[in-house]
Parts: C-alpha cells; structure tokens; sequence
C-alpha cells in the first residue's frame, strides 16, 4: 500500500502544506519540524511524488531545461549539472531541444510553460539572450536564470550566471603571445552567440596592448562546429603567409583544425600551435591534447539551477555569480623559438563525421 502525503503530515502532527515545504527544502521551516517530518518519512517510508507534491502547491515542482546547442558534450554536462541540484531538492527537469532561429519560437516556449505547468526555467545561449523572450517571460512573470557571456552586473545578479569568456580569451592569447607568436588565427563561431563576440574581442584586446596588429586575413567565419574547424584551417593554410597559431573559438573548431592541419602534414605544434576554449572532451581525445580554458559547465548549470529555486523561492539576493574559465595549458602549444618547423608526408583526403 502507498503511503500518502496526508498520513507523513497527520503521523508528523503537522499540516501537508508543511510537509510540502520540508522536502521543497524551504526556508522558515524550525528545525525541530523539519526533524519530525523527515522522521516521519523515514518510519513510514514514504516516497515523495510529484503528484502529491503538487496537490498540497500551487506549484508543479517542475522546471525546464530549454537549450538550442550543437554540442552534445555542453548539453550533456548542463543536464547533469541540473538534474544533480533537481534531486537534492526533489525536483524534476523536462528537457527540451528546440530551434533558436525558429521564427515562432518565443511562443513554443510560451506554450510549452503553460503544458508543462513548468515553475521556471534554465536558458542557455542563443536563447538565454533572445530579448524578446526574455521580455515576454518577464511580463507574465515566469521565473528564469540566463546563463550568458560576459561580466556580471548587479542589475542582473537575481537572473544570470555570467561566464567572463572575454578575460579567458584574453590569457590564452597572451599565453600566445609569450610564447613568441604574432602571426595568430582567429576561427570564430557562431555569430547569433554572445560568446563568439566575447572571445574574439578577448583576443583582440590583448593584441592591442601588446602592441601587435590584427591581420584580417586570419580572422575566419565559423561555427561551433567539428566541421567549421575543418573548413577554417584549410583557409589559413592556404594563404602566402600562414599563422603559427590557430585560437580557435571552442575546443570542436581546434579539434577540426588540427586534424585539417595533419591530413596537411603540418606538424602540431612544432609547426602551428592551437589552442581551444572550454575544455570538453574534444581537447582530450586529439594528439596532441589541446591547450584550452577551462570552463565548469557543470557547476555553472548547478549554480543556475541554485538560483532559479532560490527565486522561486523568494530568497533572492543581490549576490553576483561569475564564471572565469582559466588556461590549461596542453601539449597542442610550443615555444615558437625552441621549435624547427617540421613537415610529414600529406595524407589524402579523409571522409570525417
């Protein structure tokens, strides 16, 4: 027989509404209550259901997860990162893929809230810096966490994650820069994404306080993609003149790069040092591994999810959470004055996934 909530509250000697609050981990709740309900749980072994959850709130004890992004391995660790603080609050997560460019997405999202009864959302570039949507939840006032590039504000501290990807492409390209590098590519990625704004003006900044020029002909167009990379590197070593260094906007593009430049016979790093951004598991499964920035996706998704329950909750603060994704420094990079170019035999053209 399933026990319900209506007999943890009566063996407890409380309402269900405060057993509600108890496994919703809400503040105001007294220690010595909060005790006896868990004991109470505990004896009668009982079960917390979203059903039960629901009846005794006005709330469905759901949140949402909405995301347009090409990289399953950013997906994945957001989705881990989230469903990891969901269960620590008795919580569950609907995840839903979609299609930020979609002319009628604002009202997808719209509607997908009011089927889901969802009590709020995680958001995650494009779409967590789409301010049309953002405006529209706003107005019917549906609780949001932006998880967005740039340098946090306060203004913004109750809604956003930030992630200082301008400070992180600026080490990386100062790490460059030491190394004895000038002649540095730039391939970027998604233009619609803050981000890839972000880390190519983080490259530009710290060339110009170094005092070197940036050549237009390595700045090439890309995607967040395996492929762009591809495509991106191909450019570049086409050129009279070729960069000894590829910056490439995330550790796909590099990992594309790089093999582009091996189908060449360009050796890496001896030859072009690359170097990526996020420290997926693309920068690990190359030869050599990429150096990359770090960047925590888990921890930046469970810090959002953090803060949508705390407003959800009521329990904003004016407490800024910000993200410095820091250089790991691998073997994709070399001293360019220690190194004698070297060329391997060209490998012939390979069909790539």
């Amino acid at each position: 027989m399933k026990i319900t909530i209506s007999e943890v509250a009566e063996k407890a000697g409380v309402s269900i509404k405060t057993v509600s609050r108890v496994m919703n981990n809400e503040a105001g709740v007294r220690n010595a209550t909060k005790e006896k309900v868990k004991a109470a749980m505990l004896e009668l072994n009982y079960k917390p259901s979203q059903a039960a959850r629901s009846l005794a709130s006005t709330q469905s004890f759901q949140i949402g997860f909405i995301y347009d992004n090409p990289n399953a391995y950013y997906v994945i660790d957001m989705q881990n990162g989230i469903l990891e603080v969901c269960h620590q609050s008795n919580y569950e997560l609907l995840i839903h893929p979609c299609n930020a460019s979609s002319n009628n997405i604002v009202e997808e999202i719209l509607q997908l809230i009011k089927k889901s009864n969802l009590d709020g959302l995680v958001l995650t570039p494009p779409l967590s810096e789409n301010q049309h949507l953002i405006f529209e939840l706003q107005k019917k006032n549906i609780c949001f966490v932006r998880v967005i590039s740039g340098k946090g504000n306060i203004e913004e501290s109750s809604q956003c994650i930030f992630v200082n990807d301008r400070s992180a492409s600026t080490a990386i390209t100062e790490y460059l820069l030491e190394l004895g590098h000038k002649d540095i590519a730039f391939i970027c990625g998604d233009a619609e994404h803050k981000s890839s704004r972000e880390r190519f003006d983080g490259f530009q900044q710290a060339l110009k306080q170094h005092g070197v020029a940036l050549n237009p002909d390595f700045i090439i167009d890309g995607t967040y993609s395996f492929e762009s990379g591809v495509n991106g590197a191909r450019k570049l070593l086409e050129l009279p003149k070729k960069p000894t260094a590829i910056f490439a906007s995330n550790d796909e593009i590099a990992a594309g790069a790089l093999f582009a430049c091996r189908l060449e016979g360009v050796d890496i790093p001896s030859t072009i040092s690359i170097v990526g951004f996020e420290n997926s598991p693309f920068s690990r499964q190359t030869w050599p591994k990429l150096t990359t920035a770090e960047q925590p996706t888990k921890n930046i998704a469970k810090a959002a999810t953090e803060l949508l329950l705390r407003q959800m909750r009521n329990q904003v603060s004016d407490q800024l959470v910000e993200f410095n994704p820091e250089l790991l420094v691998r073997e994709s990079t070399t001293n360019l004055a220690n190194e004698s170019p070297v060329l391997y035999t060209r490998i012939e053209d390979v069909d790539f996934i």
